[in-house]
Formats: structure tokens, sequence, C-alpha cells
């Protein structure tokens, strides 16, 4: 077979292994990783529902609310407009999510912090590389969504402003 590579150039099965239990264990979508000539690009899920994302620098906000047309008034109604007011920090990156630089400091941002644009409000691990994760915008936190030590994934909401 003229399309096979030879067993030298290509990455071996151990290593391919150890990516796909990393991306189970940890729920990553998607591995790009290059070194010299080699490359390896792994993805899993329907093909029909994959989307390319940049590591963005700095997290993605919700948008800012619309205005909805008046709609008839119902019970649940003031549960929903107050939901889609809020505002939320969302992770930039697949990675693990960190409360604080170390397990023996107190988190970087808690229920009731007040953080500015530039207010770093956790770390997120991939790969060995801890980013630290800027607010993006002012406000006071009113809730943290995920727990230190969990999986997160890109655009999944952090914290809640209030």
């Amino acid at each position: 077979m003229s399309d096979s590579l030879p067993e030298a150039e290509g990455p071996d099965l151990k290593t391919l292994h150890k990516l796909i239990k990393l991306m189970h264990r940890y729920g990553l979508t998607a591995i790009d990783l290059g070194e010299g000539p080699q490359k390896i690009r792994l993805r899993r899920g329907p093909i029909g529902q994959q989307a390319t994302h940049a590591v963005a620098a700095a997290p993605v906000f919700a948008a800012a609310p619309v205005a909805a047309a008046p709609a008839a008034p119902s019970a649940q109604a003031p549960a929903k407009a107050s939901e889609s007011e809020a505002t939320y920090i969302k992770s930039p990156m697949v990675g693990t999510f960190y409360a604080a630089s170390s397990p023996d400091t107190p988190p970087f941002a808690s229920a009731g912090t007040n953080v500015r644009k530039d207010s770093i409000v956790c770390i997120i691990e991939a790969m060995k590389v801890s980013t630290a994760i800027p607010a993006g915008t002012a406000g006071t936190i009113a809730e943290v969504l995920v727990q230190n030590g969990q999986a997160v994934e890109f655009g999944q909401p952090l914290f809640r402003l209030a």
C-alpha cells in the first residue's frame, strides 16, 4: 500500500491510546499536536457537529440582552427574564478549572467578590499549561458555576455576575 506511513514516521499505538484516554478523562473533543514533521490530530464526536475554535486569549461573554417583543404574561416570565439578563464569565478554552493558584491559597473569586475587567477569576489548565483567566467585565460574582478541579468545555459558563 502506498498510502500507509512507514512505522518510523507515524506515532506509536501507545501514544495514541494515551491521548485518547486523556481526551476521555478531561472531556476533550479535540487534540492537535505537532513536533517537527510529525503531526497528530484527534477529534471525537459526530463529524457534523465539530466546530473549529481558535483558543481565545480572553473569556467569551454572553451578549447584552436584546429587548424582546412584548409577550403574554405568564407565571414563569419573571424567572426567564432574570436568567436572560444575567452576565456570565465563560471558559475561553477546554481544560481543568482551578479556583486558586494552589490548594493552600484562597480562591481568586467567590460569591460576593467584586471584579474588574482585568481581575483574574480562575486558572484553566490544559496539557500541563496553566492560563490565568481575566473576568473581562466588571461586576460582582453572584455564583460560581463549576467546582475546583472540574473539566470545562469551550464557552461553558464559569461564573454568573449579579
